[in-house]
């Protein structure tokens, strides 16, 4: 078995958790009718589409829950781009296990790849600027760090795990502080050292800075005001722009000499991967 983890991410219990789910209270009433308890099957897991791959040894710790004996050999690389037809898996083992398996390892690593490639192609349209890609929070709740996992397998860095690691103080935090600088203030005084503050207008980021931000948040800017925000800035903070970001429009974002560009929808829209999962008796 691959020796994979995730730091704050107990796999184990994912992969309980996900196929008592699947299983109910009946377990796998098709395989147990229609297979052989004692029949054996060859695998091969394929990708149908050109992705960035992602979750190739989750997959792996689903089939072995079910069968620790199971013969598995991972083809390729976890962030490897392939092309449609490229194998990925090669299993053989106990078929009744490899197909109560089956879909709650496909549909992990699907997900996991589908979130990898759309990535892959958002790093691909910001090179050469000099911003660096990041995804955000907008992800499944409970599958966090999963799916941050798959963005840093395409090519992006991650930004913030959770509420704990940076204050970020946005336009509501701010209607309730009062004003940007009180907000930033209030961050300061309670010994916070990473304090990000989005601003949405070019007037604001002055005052962000002066109140002690260490890295604005440039909303929804078009590409003049984020020159103009990152000319203001001068290199003493990070700068992030975020928000309606789309594959035809980060180049120009990024070129514009912000530090970060931010995208939700890595995590929020990625389409899952097409990757099936073929049979052969062994």
């Amino acid at each position: 078995m691959t020796d994979f983890t995730l730091p704050g991410f107990d796999l184990d219990a994912f992969v309980r958790a996900t196929l008592a789910e699947d299983l109910g209270s009946g377990g796998d009433i098709t395989s147990q009718a229609v297979i052989p308890a004692d029949a054996r099957f060859d695998g091969v897991m394929n990708s149908r589409d050109a992705i960035a791959v992602a979750g190739l040894p989750i997959a792996e710790r689903f089939f072995r829950a079910l069968d620790p004996a199971m013969t598995i050999e991972i083809l390729v690389e976890e962030g490897a781009q392939v092309v449609p037809g490229t194998p990925l898996m090669r299993l053989s083992g106990n078929a009744r296990a490899m197909l109560t398996a089956e879909r709650s390892a496909l549909n992990s690593v699907q997900h996991l790849s589908g979130i990898a490639t759309m990535t892959r192609h958002y790093v691909d349209a910001l090179a050469g600027t000099g911003a660096v890609l990041l995804d955000t929070r907008k992800t499944i709740p409970g599958l966090r760090i999963l799916e941050k996992y798959a963005t840093r397998m395409g090519g992006a860095t991650n930004h913030r795990m959770g509420l704990w690691d940076a204050a970020m103080i946005k336009d509501n935090h701010v209607a309730v502080a009062g004003s940007v600088e009180e907000a930033v203030r209030r961050a300061v005084a309670a010994g916070i050292a990473t304090i990000i503050v989005e601003v949405d207008r070019v007037d604001q980021v002055a005052p962000a800075l002066e109140a002690g931000a260490t890295h604005l948040l440039l909303d929804n800017m078009a590409p003049d005001q984020l020159r103009e925000a990152v000319a203001i800035v001068g290199g003493r903070v990070p700068t992030e722009a975020s928000g309606g970001v789309t594959l035809d429009t980060i180049g120009a974002i990024g070129a514009t000499g912000v530090t970060y560009v931010s995208v939700g929808r890595l995590t929020q829209s990625a389409p899952a991967a097409d990757i099936g999962l073929d049979f052969a008796l062994a």
